[in-house]
């Protein structure tokens, strides 16, 4: 950012370049805003780089979040004309693919559990079957024989979050957007009531809306900040022929097979604060629950394990509302579901930065 971007002022600007944030600076960019992208490190490197992408509703739901499950799902609708507008306009391939998924029984003890989830999901009119094992393992033969039963899920979908960024920046671009990387920012500031603009490590930028869309680091920056905390979840990335055609999740696990031969097993859930550091339990843990389900998986090349930071609000539903003084728009917590519901946050957000009322479906103001 130079000193003359630093004295210029936009119309939006937006303080993270996550999935989320790089998706509200592109629909604020095509309502015609002049928008300004803050990023601390580099766009999508954070918990966007750490994701697997899986676009799954169903197969996340769970008892309690049902109002949670209702912003799931519009989300999922969204992608569908979010992943051919995006890949169409930057001219890039996000690997968007509406795979299903499979949601298994690793041994007999985890039947009855994924039974009364199945009840749950049939009960809230979501389209998931109970199979047997025998019938799980006919559409997936690399499925072990251990494995008691599932539920398809056939309408659930992936995509390639490091895909998604680059395309997204790049319609950025196209855009005219301002991308800084390696810039801190610190507050929001404000007068009289409303947003004047950020505080950054490299000076003040000025404008009357700013987009909070930093993550699991969104809490700090204004004393109206919804309670927001990091939740850290280990990864691993693995290479070669796909293990399965579905996403794959167990009570430990998920896999997903990406056309190009990348397979990711996720995730780790742990309370430890800020801490990334990648460890051997972690992995340790995570390779073992694909491989009870998946046995081929112990064949593939290990490429990457790395851990991210979910931002995670206390009742678990995200933040995407205008709270705090006029022009300032919280779009975080959004825990496992930041790609998932990146396309309806950055529809919902521009609604207010424009003035229009945003559709309530789940978030939590």
């Amino acid at each position: 950012m130079s000193d003359k971007a630093n004295t210029r002022e936009r119309d939006v600007v937006v303080v993270g370049a996550g999935i989320v944030g790089l998706a509200c600076a592109w629909r604020a960019a095509q309502a015609g805003l002049s928008v300004l992208v803050l990023e601390r490190d580099e766009p999508g490197a954070a918990a966007s780089a750490a994701a697997a992408g899986m676009l799954a509703p169903v197969t996340e739901a769970v008892f309690g979040e049902e109002e949670h499950l209702r912003l799931n799902m519009a989300g999922r609708a969204e992608w569908p004309g979010f992943a051919a507008e995006l890949s169409e306009r930057s001219g890039l391939d996000i690997d968007y693919a509406e795979t299903g998924a499979l949601f298994v029984a690793a041994d007999r003890d985890d039947v009855g559990e994924l039974r009364r989830l199945n009840e749950l999901q049939r009960s809230l009119g979501l389209d998931a079957r109970w199979i047997t094992g025998r019938e799980c393992r006919r559409p997936e033969p690399g499925l072990s024989p251990r494995v008691g039963g599932g539920v398809l899920a056939s309408n659930e979908a992936a995509v390639d979050p490091r895909a998604v960024a680059r395309a997204l920046i790049a319609v950025l671009d196209q855009e005219g957007v301002e991308l800084a990387n390696g810039c801190e920012v610190e507050r929001v500031e404000e007068a009289a009531g409303r947003v004047t603009g950020v505080a950054t490590s490299r000076g003040s930028v000025r404008a009357p809306r700013v987009v909070v869309a930093c993550g699991a680091w969104s809490g700090s920056l204004h004393d109206s900040a919804p309670s927001v905390r990091p939740v850290k979840g280990q990864i691993v990335r693995l290479r070669g022929a796909p293990v399965a055609e579905r996403i794959i999740r167990t009570p430990g696990c998920y896999v997903v097979s990406r056309p190009g031969g990348e397979i990711v097993v996720g995730a780790t859930t742990e309370e430890h604060g800020f801490d990334t550091t990648v460890t051997a339990g972690g992995v340790h843990r995570l390779l073992e629950a694909a491989w009870e389900v998946l046995p081929d998986i112990e064949e593939r090349e290990l490429v990457e394990a790395r851990a991210g930071l979910r931002p995670c609000t206390p009742d678990n539903r995200p933040v995407i509302a205008a709270a705090g003084p006029e022009g300032l728009v919280w779009a975080t917590g959004h825990h496992r579901n930041g790609v998932l519901l990146a396309p309806i946050t950055a529809a919902m957000v521009t609604s207010m930065l424009v003035g229009q009322p945003a559709p309530a479906v789940g978030s939590r103001a």
